[in-house]
């Protein structure tokens, strides 16, 4: 069986594969962010359109501000929960916005409509361990500049926002200079260690009740209201003007200390988000709803499916391009660097990063996770296929155009196959790599073994995160194992290492 076959291979596995991904078109998309209450809300507001008989699609743990707001300009969500500070301070802060009535019109000239506010604010705090702030005897955020040995830990979107770190740091001239960036999330648990002093907070979080903190007073109000409100594409009152009544209906409706036990209820009390939501529009709405209740099993074969889903496409395009790629990298010296630098330059770029970056080409979902997973799948490859046929003998060249065999039957016929334990190894490499990496795509709506971690961080559940690393080790082991046996297969029994003894 010929190398050159594994190309052919793979695209029969990605019709295969295709036909198990999911590519009818919702009528109606959410987003939410990765926090618990934007989660929550996102449930709400799909119940409610599920409600009224519209088909839903419900993307939840999005990664941040930017990847929701892309992918509401660009169609791939059509409604989502925001916060009107930062609409102001994040999305339109090159508006210069001071009076937060202007947001309709701003917001329309993208062809975006925002609701009234859903009824309380959840603007940010800074927090302290009760007991430690008593301590030192900080009360306010203006006590922070007399201890500058203070190591702060702050949400990474706050530490480059426009009312975040760098802003606060000059309103009160705080002199700290530990100030380190990380999920918000994790924030609490370097709060309860003790490897941080302070964090930021969001004011109706369950975790400050739940850890005990001590809320810092802003006593130059340097934070401004974060009221919460929905964005949704103005297209979607054409769409289904029924279903975004009704979602509308959660405008002045959840008092901030409801919003505080939503949240306890997910976070403390381990309710899961949709019998959160349905509780909560029954009570408040008169609203029935059928919660969805997913089994461990039902949990981990949809993540599964999505996870090969990215896998198997991304990896067998890059095999189709890679081996090809390498050829020509052996074959002209000069567009080998080319070639050999620019996937190694591919390489050092931030997986995350270059998943962001791919959003405003391809939107969110899928297909820049497949874009993104594709491109750090190149280097292994053309590298492999590179350093085979290279490190082949010129004996056996020379002794292949005495032949008279041409230099298409001499690669197919003598250096393909010499080359090939070296080709499988870089494919083996990018496979385990490409699973590993995969995980990160649930942070741009893909999906996969990335969607339980998330959850997982995000309620401190490591039963949760174990869901998707643990399937995740496996495959990768899986693929491993897969590729030592198409070893034996595909590679000439003479080129094969020798098994020991």
């Amino acid at each position: 069986m010929n190398l050159l076959k594994i190309p052919l291979i793979f695209l029969i596995i990605i019709c295969v594969s295709c036909t198990f991904s999911d590519d009818s078109e919702k009528e109606i998309k959410v987003g939410s962010k990765k926090f618990t209450e934007s989660v929550i809300l996102g449930e709400i507001i799909s119940q409610l359109a599920a409600s009224e008989g519209a088909e839903v699609e419900y993307r939840k743990d999005l990664g941040g501000t930017r990847v929701l707001w892309n992918g509401l300009l660009n169609g791939d969500i059509d409604i989502y929960p925001e916060y009107t500070g930062t609409i102001t301070q994040e999305i339109l802060s090159n508006k210069n916005i001071t009076d937060q009535s202007n947001l309709p019109e701003e917001l329309a000239q993208y062809g975006i409509a925002i609701s009234q506010p859903l009824g309380f604010n959840n603007t940010y705090a800074i927090g302290m361990k009760r007991e430690n702030a008593a301590k030192l005897g900080i009360k306010t955020i203006s006590d922070l500049k007399n201890y500058p040995e203070l190591k702060f830990g702050f949400g990474n979107e706050f530490m480059n926002r426009g009312d975040g770190w760098p802003s606060l740091k000059s309103a009160y001239n705080l002199p700290q200079q530990n100030v380190t960036g990380l999920d918000h999330d994790l924030a609490y648990r370097g709060l309860e260690s003790g490897h941080i002093d302070a964090i930021d907070l969001y004011s109706t979080d369950a975790d400050i009740s739940y850890y005990n903190l001590k809320v810092l007073k802003d006593d130059k109000k340097h934070f401004e209201d974060y009221f919460a409100v929905l964005l949704y594409r103005k297209d979607l009152e054409k769409k289904n003007p029924q279903a975004l009544g009704t979602i509308l209906k959660l405008e002045q409706s959840i008092p901030e200390q409801k919003m505080v036990e939503m949240n306890a209820a997910s976070k403390i009390d381990g309710l899961s988000d949709s019998v959160i939501a349905s509780n909560y529009l029954k009570e408040t709405l008169l609203i029935n709803t059928n919660p969805v209740k997913e089994t461990f099993l039902s949990r981990l074969y949809r993540n599964t499916l999505q996870h090969l889903f990215l896998v198997v496409i991304s990896l067998s395009a890059a095999i189709i391009v890679s081996i090809p790629l390498g050829i020509l990298a052996y074959k002209n010296q000069k567009v080998g660097h080319l070639v050999l630098g620019i996937v190694g330059v591919i390489q050092t770029l931030p997986s995350l990063a270059l998943l962001v970056f791919m959003i405003p080409f391809f939107g969110i979902g899928a297909v820049p996770a497949i874009v993104a997973l594709f491109l750090y799948s190149l280097l292994p490859i053309v590298r492999g296929t590179y350093t085979g046929l290279k490190d082949i003998s010129r004996d056996i060249q020379e002794s292949a155009e005495a032949l008279g065999l041409t230099p298409f039957a001499m690669l197919r016929l003598i250096e393909i196959p010499i080359a090939s334990r070296s080709i499988l190894s870089g494919i083996k490499t990018s496979a385990v790599i490409n699973v590993g990496t995969a995980t990160l795509g649930a942070l741009i709506g893909a999906g996969g073994y990335g969607q339980p971690i998330l959850t997982g961080i995000r309620l401190d559940n490591v039963g949760l995160i174990l869901e998707g690393a643990i399937p995740a080790a496996v495959m990768a082991l899986l693929v491993q194992g897969l590729f030592d046996l198409s070893e034996r297969i595909l590679v000439p029994k003479g080129l094969r290492l020798k098994e020991n003894n």
